[in-house]
């Protein structure tokens, strides 16, 4: 385990996944990342990469060719080399090998860089296409944040909130697939009230939201955190049934539709990077 460590915060990372393992306010005392209990679910805040949600029969088609990825990639699963470390900083590698060539056919160089700066940690992502064909890909955050993070107080009692009034529809999930058609949610409204009935159809999936930001917040507590997702054109909202967090999510990418044809290049969400070109992508996240 890797740790970050600033006069505010102390931050974990595991190197398993390069995942962000603790997210701790020295200032109030609150340690904001979910424990990853596996009576729920047993991850703290996961790398999704090359793609981001669930592939229609786990499959892509690339040049006539079937390969199979499981939801959300592999990335998560691998052990990233840490290729720079200081007190309030760490970044982490991992590229392509023949063993990921099998299912995904495409030379690679991934970075994750995580950067306390006061009481904020920045997550970035970079992508360096190694190969000499295009690259096709997607990435996404998933951290999980507790709920309650506040001694004596209820799930109902946190709620979400944006920095502008959104109007903006559900994308549903079927069998872990987009819908073809969304469903009506955000109607001109800043707030989203938590409930665990919120996720009794899976993760709430938005698109192109107008925010720079979104932050999590309680009706008993100034304390929270704000999540800037503006680099991100699609952003998830899940937990598992009855857990005690919730996810928020900034992706680059979206799981297939029900009515895709596998095709990777018509993915939606799905990146083409040119031979030697690298992608640039950022989150974060500011405690209060």
């Amino acid at each position: 385990m890797i740790q970050l460590e600033t006069q505010d915060l102390v931050v974990q990372i595991a190197q398993k996944g390069a995942e962000l393992s603790q997210l701790y306010d020295k200032r109030t005392g609150i340690d904001f990342l979910w424990d990853a209990d596996p009576k729920y679910w047993a991850k703290h805040a996961p790398v999704l990469f090359p793609i981001v949600g669930t592939l229609k029969n786990n499959q892509f088609i690339f040049k006539g060719k079937h390969y199979s990825l499981p939801r959300h990639g592999f990335a998560r699963d691998h052990f990233f080399e840490l290729i720079f470390l200081q007190e309030n900083e760490a970044i982490f590698e991992w590229s392509a090998t023949p063993q990921t060539l099998l299912s995904y056919p495409f030379l690679f160089r991934f970075r994750i860089h995580y950067l306390i700066k006061q009481n904020a940690l920045w997550v970035s992502y970079e992508v360096r296409n190694e190969g000499d064909e295009i690259l096709y890909f997607s990435v996404g955050g998933h951290p999980a944040f507790k709920i309650p993070y506040i001694p004596n107080t209820r799930y109902e009692d946190y709620y979400l909130e944006f920095d502008l009034p959104e109007t903006a529809p559900r994308w549903t999930l079927e069998d872990n697939l987009t819908n073809i058609e969304p469903t009506p949610f955000l109607i001109n409204q800043r707030t989203i009230p938590l409930s665990h009935s919120l996720f009794s159809k899976d993760a709430i999936v938005l698109k192109n939201i107008q925010s720079s930001h979104v932050s999590l917040k309680s009706n008993t507590s100034n304390h929270g955190l704000s999540m800037q997702i503006d680099q991100f054109p699609y952003l998830g909202i899940w937990a598992a049934a009855n857990a005690p967090f919730l996810c928020i999510e900034p992706w680059q990418g979206i799981a297939d539709s029900i009515n895709h044809n596998q095709n990777l290049l018509e993915k939606e969400g799905i990146v083409p990077l040119n031979s030697g070109s690298v992608w640039q992508r950022q989150w974060s996240v500011t405690l209060f």
